[in-house]
């Protein structure tokens, strides 16, 4: 397996194919760098070198005690992009990874970056406060850390119907894709998975979107029932200096796997511009 070291001893795995002008992937909760197989295969073959690596406490990474939010996330990702050596990257953030992708730009800067992109991602903040009043409540979250708790096995089979839209009339279940969402799920670690929900709900992403300074590419399901698209796109839309929002009327969450198709056409185009 290919692995980087961090400053804390904690070993990353990632993936790296082809060669050409690199696209780095950062995945959801509770996922690994699997969930981006369709994106990863796609522009590899149209001759991009595409990486993506599981985050700590997920996927084939340390299972680590500490560590388990955005900063140290971002600072994961920091040390994967240099070890790589990597130039005129584009960064592409699923979801929670959508929130490392913003805070390594935050933390980190845009040097080694040409784009961004943030996938059904959590920024700016997905608690709902005074200020941000189109949030979810906190105990919201709670139930989240509560399920994960008591039977994860059991709570990540039953979130992966919302997360893809299958719960909705008429939608096309794969019961295959769900089989996948569970056993991605299922190798994070307890610890990990459960300080994750915390990273990725109580952290405020604004003062890093302000300083995405390259053309960023945010694209939201107006349908998406985990992160909603009021409390995030709509808003880090405004917030981010060159960002474009495209919008898939009826999406789910889960639109890399959904919509496959749509995405890597669209990828694939904004990375061309």
């Amino acid at each position: 397996m290919s692995t980087i070291t961090t400053a804390d001893g904690t070993r990353i795995y990632y993936k790296d194919w082809g060669a050409g002008p690199p696209v780095v992937f950062s995945h959801g909760w509770p996922l690994s760098a699997d969930a981006w197989d369709a994106q990863m295969m796609f522009l590899g073959q149209l001759g991009y070198r595409v990486i993506a690596h599981d985050r700590r406490g997920h996927g084939r990474s340390d299972q680590t005690w500490d560590g388990n939010d955005l900063d140290t996330y971002a600072d994961d990702l920091a040390a994967l992009m240099n070890a790589l050596n990597l130039e005129g990257a584009v960064l592409v953030g699923h979801s929670t990874g959508g929130g490392e992708v913003t805070r390594y730009i935050g933390r980190h800067g845009t040097a080694r970056l040409a784009k961004a992109v943030l996938v059904s991602a959590i920024p700016p903040l997905m608690l709902k406060t005074a200020n941000n009043p189109e949030g979810m409540p906190i105990e919201a979250f709670d139930a989240l850390r509560t399920a994960t708790f008591d039977n994860r096995a059991q709570f990540f089979r039953d979130l992966s119907l919302p997360f893809y839209g299958y719960n909705r009339d008429g939608a096309h279940i794969s019961e295959g894709v769900r089989d996948s969402f569970w056993q991605q799920g299922m190798q994070a670690s307890i610890k990990g998975a459960y300080d994750c929900i915390k990273a990725f709900s109580e952290t405020d992403l604004t003062e890093d979107l302000k300083k995405m300074n390259v053309p960023t590419l945010i694209v939201h399901g107006d349908d998406d029932q985990i992160v909603p698209i009021q409390a995030a796109a709509l808003k880090s839309s405004r917030i981010a200096p060159q960002a474009r929002l495209e919008v898939y009327r009826g999406a789910p969450h889960g639109l890399p796997t959904t919509l496959q198709d749509r995405l890597n056409a669209d990828l694939l185009a904004f990375i061309r511009e």
